[in-house]
């Protein structure tokens, strides 16, 4: 009988133990992150895409020049795009037209081309797109129990949905890792533009609706 009861008692105490443990174990995954940074962070890939042009002593001939206007509207390129060329030859009238091409999708030409696979011969210029693309990954992050946090532990999903809403809405995912530079230009310049534009049309919009109504 003692020794029936003595077993009894061990049963019980390692019930308990393994509960226990069964509930430290639900909650420790939300012990991880103690501070308020978010978990899941905007994480930015780039891609390059190459486009190879025939060049000459003037530049590009018309059919390049078309040929490069109709790869920029596959690509549909547009503002974050980063451009770049990569010649050989390092000739101006190259770049001055490429530059013009690119300049009527409101593109300017960036710096020290990425290396890219592949050879360029001379008498041949690469046109290199790169492009960025932001996401978060891992998120939603549903996996931990607020029920048993407690740690008071930041969720493994805090700041999901304002990380995945900037990486969407941002227009150059790059400035996610360096943010633009300024153009010289106060804020105050800038702000002004709109009001000063805003102030000349009314006053234009009034001087004639005062001759319109004059002449009746």
């Amino acid at each position: 009988m003692r020794m029936t009861l003595l077993r009894h008692r061990n049963l019980v105490s390692g019930a308990i133990a393994l509960s226990a443990a069964l509930a430290l174990s639900g909650c420790g995954g939300m012990a991880g992150n103690r501070s308020l940074e978010s978990v899941h962070q905007p994480v930015v890939e780039k891609t390059n895409y190459v486009f190879d042009v025939a060049t000459g002593p003037s530049g590009l001939s018309l059919p390049e020049q078309r040929r490069l206007a109709a790869w920029f509207d596959a690509m549909n390129l547009k503002y974050g795009d980063r451009l770049y060329i990569d010649d050989p030859l390092a000739s101006g009238p190259t770049r001055d037209a490429i530059a013009a091409v690119a300049g009527k999708y409101g593109i300017l030409l960036s710096e020290g081309a990425p290396v890219t696979q592949g050879y360029v011969n001379a008498g041949t210029a690469r046109v290199v797109v790169v492009r960025a693309t932001a996401t978060v990954p891992g998120c939603p992050d549903w996996r931990d129990n607020s029920d048993a946090n407690f740690a008071n532990a930041t969720s493994h999903g805090f700041g999901c949905a304002v990380n995945s809403n900037l990486a969407a809405m941002v227009a150059d995912p790059q400035h996610l890792i360096k943010g633009a530079t300024g153009s010289g230009e106060t804020v105050l310049m800038t702000s002004t533009k709109a009001i000063d534009a805003f102030r000349e049309k009314s006053a234009k919009a009034g001087e004639t609706t005062k001759q319109s109504t004059g002449g009746n």
